[in-house]
């Protein structure tokens, strides 16, 4: 049971290094596509979810860059 749990960290590692990056960029995506299905979004969708992503990166960088060097 131990071995199948280390394979399931490892693939999950390949794919999601930051988990928290990667809930931000799922909730920023969900959001957008709840905007749009309530037709609040239009024609300003792609320029508020590239914002929206940049917003995220700028800040998981920064909370990064904060991290004290091991």
């Amino acid at each position: 049971m131990k071995t199948l749990r280390l394979i399931v960290s490892e693939l999950f590692g390949l794919f999601v290094d930051d988990g928290s990056l990667a809930l931000a960029i799922i909730a920023a995506i969900a959001a957008l596509a709840i905007a749009l299905h309530f037709g609040l979004a239009g024609q300003w969708a792609g320029p508020l979810g590239f914002l929206a992503l940049i917003l995220i990166l700028a800040e998981n960088l920064a909370r990064t860059l904060r991290r004290p060097k091991s």
